[in-house]
């Protein structure tokens, strides 16, 4: 692990939505790293901040009713602090891009009609922000569109219950994301986020009202065939407040092996991993708690 520079922003790479084609080498580039910012985006200020509100609600909601937010796959429900993150709290959906799954997400938190038509329209902005996303990341490639479609999103709402106490404390613990790319609407009042740079050392990602943070995870380094990083990340207590973000991951086909494209194997560029379902890596990292990305080793191709 590389020394840590605790006060120095990161320059995070911002990736402007609307400046296509003019974009595809500067997302190459960022991609390398695995995080970016995407600016001049669709989705309305004022959806981001009515969702935003709609989320503290949730968090705060008694027990009881968070625990009927249950799980659809493992870790996709209600995450209560635990011993390895005392600090951290979380809601999550599974499949956000089925209006159905939205629904009774919203039902089992017995959200009101404001905070479910909130819900509604943010999941639909979202998705579609997502998939377009996907789908320029590809076309940086060289690929067509429409591979990523059929994709399940994952959708997380976070709490992180800082204190006095817990200033200088982990809020969560270093980690890869799993999945192909994580969409994540931090808290622009409250820092904490720090992702490793190319260097070895965890630099701190001021907020940024109004914009997005893209991390790449797991999948995306093994669909790029190496190209692409799967960036290491976490959380820090810098202050005692709450901290609130609301993270959106794409996660990886359903059913169909994860694997990279043949467009992207040849001579200079050897395929480095073994095709593999998205459901079967998720338990290799549960089962062998390598949730840094060191999974991805056991699944190489010469292994």
């Amino acid at each position: 692990m590389g020394e840590e520079r605790g006060t120095v922003p990161v320059p995070v790479p911002a990736i402007d939505m609307g400046g296509f084609p003019g974009e595809f080498q500067k997302l190459r580039e960022a991609c390398a790293w695995g995080c970016f910012r995407i600016v001049n985006h669709e989705v309305p200020l004022e959806l981001m901040a009515q969702m935003k509100a709609v989320v503290r609600e949730l968090l705060d909601l008694p027990a009881e009713v968070k625990r009927k937010n249950t799980d659809v796959i493992a870790g996709s429900g209600y995450m209560a602090p635990s011993p390895k993150n005392p600090l951290y709290e979380a809601l999550g959906l599974y499949d956000m891009g089925s209006r159905d799954a939205v629904l009774a997400f919203c039902s089992h938190l017995e959200a009101s009609p404001h905070q479910r038509e909130v819900i509604m329209k943010y999941a639909e902005a979202i998705h579609k922000l997502i998939m377009d996303i996907s789908e320029k990341l590809g076309e940086s490639l060289g690929l067509s569109k429409d591979l990523f479609k059929e994709w399940p999103c994952q959708f997380r709402i976070n709490k992180y219950n800082f204190t006095p106490e817990t200033v200088g404390f982990s809020g969560v613990q270093i980690h890869t994301d799993s999945g192909f790319l994580t969409i994540l609407q931090d808290d622009e009042n409250v820092g904490g986020l720090e992702v490793m740079d190319q260097s070895g050392s965890f630099v701190p990602v001021e907020p940024q009202h109004g914009t997005f943070l893209v991390n790449l995870g797991d999948v995306a380094a093994v669909w790029s065939n190496g190209r692409w990083c799967n960036v290491k990340h976490r959380v820090q207590c810098k202050q005692a407040v709450v901290r609130i973000s609301i993270a959106t991951f794409l996660l990886g086909p359903k059913e169909e092996a994860i694997e990279a494209p043949e467009e992207l194997v040849d001579s200079e560029h050897p395929r480095l991993y073994a095709p593999f379902t998205y459901e079967d890596y998720r338990k290799l990292r549960l089962s062998t708690k390598l949730q840094a990305g060191e999974a991805l080793a056991l699944l190489r191709a010469d292994s």
